[in-house]
């Protein structure tokens, strides 16, 4: 059973960005940006190829809530998942999805209080 991820270059600029604007930490972006792939009506497809990002640990990615986000990945794909395919493979196609959506949402936005606001309507 694998415990780490790693994101892709992209991702990992990504989320120093915007914990750079928003004061958040990479985990808690990388929640939100999960969070907003799953509201999407197809789950990702492909596997992250590139690796050369940040390294997480599943516990601080998922913390407590790890059960939870399987779950709604699980849902969202609407078929089984081991826990092999889940934490990293498909954790990782959804925040590399998810980081995307969320970066387009902070450019729309313009700050994070605004950010926050927009995402609390959704």
């Amino acid at each position: 059973m694998n415990f780490r991820l790693k994101t892709s270059k992209y991702t990992a600029d990504k989320l120093k960005q915007l914990q750079s604007a928003t004061g958040l930490q990479p985990n808690i972006l990388a929640r939100i940006a999960v969070s907003l792939a799953l509201k999407k009506p197809e789950p990702p497809t492909g596997h992250v190829q590139d690796t050369n990002g940040l390294d997480f640990n599943r516990s601080t990615l998922t913390g407590e809530e790890d059960y939870i986000y399987k779950a709604l990945i699980i849902q969202h794909c609407n078929r089984d998942i081991s826990d092999e395919e889940y934490f990293p493979t498909l954790f990782n196609s959804y925040l590399e999805r998810g980081i995307r959506m969320l970066v387009n949402e902070y450019q729309h936005a313009g700050n994070f209080e605004k950010l926050i606001i927009n995402l609390s309507h959704q």
